[in-house]
């Protein structure tokens, strides 16, 4: 499809993928089809009168060629669901969108990838799980998925950027701004590193209740698996569960505390049997048939003082408090403190929030 008549159609936002089937049976494709747009037409694509009338006068105000000239300030490019730069894994869906608009590397697209979706309102345990699955992931060279919301999703591009992964962000509006506001630097840092950010919305298009539930079947649809890391029983990540259900696609949860209603969903999911319970960024690949690479462990460590290796050998996985390790270690609090910040220096321990620590 030409640019040109790819950006109206979008701003028009009438064509599905069956419209686009129907235009290409009765024109030849959407080009063609441009050249005699009317509100007959819009009809025979089952498309009401007064919506018709409607985007056509939207279409008469719109300035394709200035719209075309923001885009390219931008480094923002169009594809439609005829190029060949289309996501293979997407455009089996059938629901796909017909167009995406893209900032950044779109040959991502054609590693593989796995989305992690989770809540918004992330919480210590939920951002320690991300830290825990997403380095393994990347070392096997798969693409991160996710949504650039608060929480989980933020979380993830962080963490894959910080393992020196690639990333892709799929927004529910136009890349024309970011929201939230918070998320900007985020934003440009994915697209520095090599990342994507993805939305089928025309640039103006601002979030709203029907974006996100739209944002997430593109989610589901570019990913071999999507991961639910963190979720309340009403969270929205589970509308992308589901369609990765619907589309065929492997489904895992992380399991949490049983009496914390934030992996209510989790565990409702993994209970009902549609999701595949996973401690590990191991097991994620493993469901999909990926052999990863070992992760290096802090179990090379090497102690400077006998001190180190106490307060070391004293932590695990399972978050331990400032008061139980002082207990353990026989150190007293500030010097535990001095210890702990110079192990977490070294890359040996980490901070899991709320004053309790894990071995990294």
């Amino acid at each position: 499809m030409k640019l040109e008549n790819a950006i109206r159609w979008s701003y028009l936002d009438v064509l599905t993928r069956k419209r686009l089937e129907t235009l290409t049976e009765l024109f030849g494709g959407a080009d063609a089809a441009m050249d005699v747009l009317s509100i007959e037409l819009l009809g025979r694509l089952g498309i009401r009168e007064d919506s018709a009338i409607k985007a056509l006068v939207n279409l008469e105000e719109f300035n394709a060629v200035g719209y075309a000239a923001v885009m390219k300030k931008n480094n923002i490019t169009l594809i439609s669901m005829d190029d060949v730069s289309y996501p293979e894994s997407l455009r089996t869906v059938p629901d796909a969108p017909v167009f995406l608009y893209a900032r950044g590397d779109l040959s991502v697209l054609a590693r593989p990838c796995i989305a992690i979706v989770g809540s918004r309102e992330m919480n210590d345990y939920g951002r320690r799980v991300v830290s825990h699955i997403v380095p393994p992931i990347v070392q096997a060279n798969v693409v991160t998925v996710s949504g650039l919301a608060y929480g989980i999703d933020a979380e993830v591009a962080r963490e894959t950027i910080a393992a020196g992964g690639t990333t892709v962000a799929v927004l529910g509006h136009g890349l024309g701004m970011i929201y939230p506001k918070a998320n900007q630097k985020l934003a440009d840092e994915i697209v520095q590193k090599g990342g994507l950010l993805l939305s089928e919305f025309a640039l103006d298009v601002r979030p709203d209740n029907y974006t996100f539930p739209a944002r997430n079947r593109i989610i589901a649809g570019l990913s071999l698996a999507t991961v639910v890391a963190q979720a309340t029983e009403d969270s929205g990540s589970l509308i992308t569960a589901d369609l990765a259900l619907d589309y065929g696609r492997d489904v895992c949860a992380v399991p949490g505390d049983i009496f914390d209603p934030q992996f209510a969903g989790c565990h409702g999911i993994i209970t009902r049997g549609t999701a595949k319970l996973v401690m590990s960024g191991e097991d994620i690949l493993k469901e999909v048939g990926i052999v990863g690479s070992s992760v290096s462990q802090s179990s090379d460590f090497l102690a400077d003082s006998p001190e180190e290796q106490s307060v070391f050998d004293s932590l695990s996985s399972l978050p331990s408090a400032l008061d139980d390790l002082v207990v353990k270690t026989k150190l007293e609090a500030a010097v535990l403190n001095g210890v702990l910040t110079v192990l977490e220096l070294k890359g040996a321990v980490k901070n899991a929030g709320g004053g309790k620590w894990v071995r990294a």
